[in-house]
Order: structure tokens, then C-alpha cells, then sequence
């Protein structure tokens, strides 16, 4: 039981694992870490994945990845997670199952599952990695957390029935029960979001009536007021009396033209403003006109 004499690059990247994982559960120094697991894969090189005792190479390869990735996890920097495995790896379909395994969790727990939709399937579609022990499972977890929650249906029921030597008929047929169902739940929810959009319209429409026939209400005793007096204040600027109503009743509802939901009713505003201006200076209402 001797072991085994690694190159000093191996050994040098098996120390390097050691010390990152226990910075990562003993002092929690997550940047310190990282870096441990940067400078182990690196020391590595790109050709220790083949020969001799590559297997061994592989694996701490991998468990420094690992280490890496809750690590950036840890100081919320999931976004660069798979970025930074792909480095070290160069392919989706090159990544160990582990890895694949961790990046399918944790972008799924951060609702972010489409950033590996293509990753995923890039993995799963490849010869080599069809043989591998984990491929079931890989295969159901990427189903479950990203084709699923994505709305991907067609390509989940795709990729269940090409997986004959993977799952057997059984196995088969609940995926695709799993994959109906998902997608009843979808449909539902479409149906119910559609609902409530149309439910807010007719609320939206009946408060903007009431509130324009307050303001034509108000325009029209304006009206009535001018009239009695347009015999005698014939000069009197009328269309400044009505802007200023109007803005001071745009004061009083605090209505806020810049929101989005304000432009339909300011434009009813308007109208009815036109419309009281014309009333209020009908030809019978004008100056006369003297030589």
C-alpha cells in the first residue's frame, strides 16, 4: 500500500485541494480558496487526462472543481460558475458528472435553469458520456430542473423517448405522465395570468369614467358660470380659466402623467377639455363684433 508516485504537478494540485477545502469548511475564506483550486487545476495542464493514472488526475480535477464551485457559490458569484468550470473543461460535454450535477442545482436554486438548457443537452446528447453509470440520473435531473421549468416540453418528451437503453418502458412512461402533467400546469397558469390581465381592463376603464365625469361635471358648472357672465366679462380669457381647472384637477387626483397607466385617461382629459373650450365659446357665447 504504498502511494502512488504522482508527477509533481498532480501532487502539487492534490496538496493545492487539501488546502482549499479546508479554507472553504474550516476558515471560510471562499476568495482564498477559489484561488487554491485556480492554481491546482492549472498546475494540472491540459494533458494529464490521458495516460497513466489519468483516472486519479481526473479525479481531483474534479474535486477542485467542486470545491471551486461552492466556494463562488458561497460569495454569490454563481453567475460566473459555469464560465469558470468551462476553463478548465473547454466543452459541456467534457464536464465530469459531478460537476454537471452541481451546476444543473445551483442554477435551478437561483431560477436561472436556462443557462444550462443548452449546456445540459450538449452533455446528454454524447456517445461517451450515454455509457456513464450517472447518465440516468443526470438525464432526470436536467428533465425535472431545466426542461420543465422552462416550458420545454416537446424536447423533454423527445428526450425521454431516445432514452430507450437508458430507462426501460416503465420508467418511460412515468417520465412522460411527469411531462403531461407539467404541462396541464403550465397551461393553467397561462390561462389564469390571461384572466386576471383581462379582469384589470374593465376596472381600469370604470375608474377612468368616474373620474371624467367628475371632471365634466366640473367643466360644465364652469360653463354655466361663464355664460352668465360672458355677458359682461366678454373679454375675459376663458381658455386660461380652463387650463387652470384642469390642472388643478390633475393636483386634486394626483394623477401621474408619467406613468403609463395615466396616458389613456390624460387623453380622455384632453378630449373633454376640447370639448368643453368649444361649448363654453359656441358662436352664441363670443365677443360681439362691433365696426
Amino acid at each position: 500500500g504504498e502511494p502512488p508516485a504522482w508527477a509533481p504537478g498532480p501532487a502539487q494540485a492534490a496538496a493545492l485541494l487539501e488546502e482549499a477545502a479546508d479554507l472553504l469548511v474550516l476558515h471560510r475564506d471562499f476568495a482564498a480558496a477559489v484561488e487554491r483550486c485556480e492554481a491546482g487545476c492549472d498546475s494540472l495542464g491540459p494533458g494529464t487526462g490521458h495516460g497513466p493514472g489519468h483516472e486519479s488526475f481526473a479525479e481531483v480535477k474534479c474535486s477542485l472543481c467542486v470545491v471551486g464551485i461552492q466556494a463562488l457559490a458561497e460569495m454569490n458569484r454563481w453567475r460566473e460558475v459555469l464560465s469558470w468550470v468551462l476553463q478548465y473543461y473547454h466543452v459541456p460535454e467534457h464536464l465530469p458528472p459531478k460537476v454537471l450535477e452541481l451546476c444543473i442545482l445551483l442554477y435551478s436554486k437561483v431560477r436561472e435553469p436556462q443557462v444550462m438548457l443548452e449546456v445540459g443537452s450538449s452533455w446528454l446528447r454524447d456517445h461517451t458520456n450515454r455509457s456513464l453509470p450517472e447518465y440516468g440520473a443526470l438525464l432526470e435531473l436536467y428533465l425535472v430542473h431545466v426542461l420543465l421549468p422552462l416550458g420545454c416540453f416537446e424536447g423533454a418528451e423527445e428526450l425521454v423517448r431516445g432514452a430507450g437503453a437508458v430507462f426501460d418502458s416503465d420508467q418511460q412512461l412515468a417520465f412522460l405522465s411527469t411531462i403531461c402533467q407539467s404541462r396541464c400546469q403550465w397551461a393553467q397558469q397561462e390561462e389564469t395570468h390571461s384572466a386576471a390581465e383581462e379582469q384589470q381592463d374593465p376596472v381600469t376603464e370604470t375608474v377612468l369614467g368616474a373620474l371624467s365625469q367628475k371632471l365634466l361635471t366640473m367643466l360644465t358648472l364652469l360653463r354655466r358660470a361663464l355664460r352668465s357672465m360672458s355677458n359682461h366679462f366678454y373679454l375675459l380669457p376663458y381658455k386660461k380659466m380652463l387650463l387652470a381647472t384642469f390642472l388643478l384637477y390633475l393636483v386634486v387626483v394626483r394623477l401621474d402623467p408619467a406613468s403609463p397607466t395615466s396616458l389613456p385617461f390624460i387623453y380622455k382629459l384632453v378630449q373633454l377639455f376640447r370639448q368643453a373650450w368649444a361649448a363654453v365659446l359656441s358662436p352664441i357665447h363670443r365677443p360681439p363684433i362691433r365696426d
